[in-house]
């Protein structure tokens, strides 16, 4: 058995919420099949390139909200688990050192991997289960990325994870293209779909307009589209927050999840507003 997660990060700046990142996991014995049917739906919508929300219009939003209902299937099937991370500018960390600040991105991308879906409950087999990482291309220097899976590969000696027997190679943590891999193509949307709700970019107007664009407006009907099959999942579903769970279980048993991440030393950020 293999654990296979594809992540992608998107808005690091955002007006009300940063630091987005996503992950979605696949087994390795669902994995073809959940591949096939993602591949069938763009294929029967002539959706023959890489799609991603950026290009989400008003001629194209009935092909991404019928290629998203297909991924939101698998989802309710839990044979794709997705998770959602971000962080809130009212809540800032203190104590930072430059170094932190330096490496923040890095820093929050393994809190992701470590917490988000729960690994450290996730296998009772008593068999050991390799995990195959493929991040969508790490945006900066090459130094640094080597550094990050370092510490990535350093999880082998987490105890949570020995424990559960979950394993991580060398060569099974890559940096990927992501018009090559259907998985992140449609996290892109997911993830994309939140930072345009939670920073209100379905606020924005078209230059020199005051009416907002039909791609806005496309946008914003497909958010909500994600949003209620969420809902089928979670009733009430809360997007800004950490979702709820009776028990740390939830953490891997839950198909759909968001994190807000909060930093253990915080303060709140007293200019901090949202404004109209």
């Amino acid at each position: 058995m293999e654990y296979l997660i594809w992540c992608d990060e998107s808005d690091s700046k955002g007006r009300y919420y940063s630091n987005f990142y996503g992950g979605v996991l696949v087994k390795s014995k669902d994995f073809e099949y959940v591949r096939s049917k993602l591949l069938v739906i763009k294929t029967e919508n002539y959706l023959l390139g890489e799609i991603k929300w950026q290009k989400v219009t008003s001629n194209y939003l009935e092909k991404y909200i019928k290629a998203i209902d297909v991924f939101f299937d698998l989802v309710k099937q839990d044979l794709i688990k997705v998770r959602i991370m971000f962080t809130h500018n009212r809540i800032m960390p203190k104590n930072l050192s430059a170094y932190h600040k330096e490496n923040e991105f890095f820093m929050l991308y393994y809190q992701f991997i470590k917490h988000a879906f729960g690994l450290a409950y996730s296998n009772s087999s008593g068999q050991d289960i390799n995990l195959r990482l493929y991040f969508d291309r790490l945006p900066d220097t090459a130094e640094k990325c080597r550094s990050f899976k370092g510490y990535i590969r350093g999880l082998n000696d987490n105890k949570q994870f020995r424990t559960v027997r979950i394993k991580i190679k060398e060569e099974h943590i890559s940096e990927v293209v992501s018009h090559q891999h259907v998985m992140i193509q449609f996290l892109d949307i997911v993830l994309g779909s939140m930072s345009f709700r939670l920073n209100e970019k379905y606020k924005e107007r078209a230059p020199m307009s005051k009416r907002r664009g039909k791609k806005t407006i496309a946008k914003e009907k497909l958010y909500k589209h994600i949003l209620q099959r969420i809902r089928d999942l979670h009733p009430n579903f809360n997007i800004g927050i950490t979702t709820g769970m009776k028990n740390t279980e939830q953490l891997w048993q839950d198909k759909y999840r968001h994190w807000c991440f909060m930093p253990k030393a915080k303060e709140i950020n007293s200019k901090w507003q949202k404004t109209p």
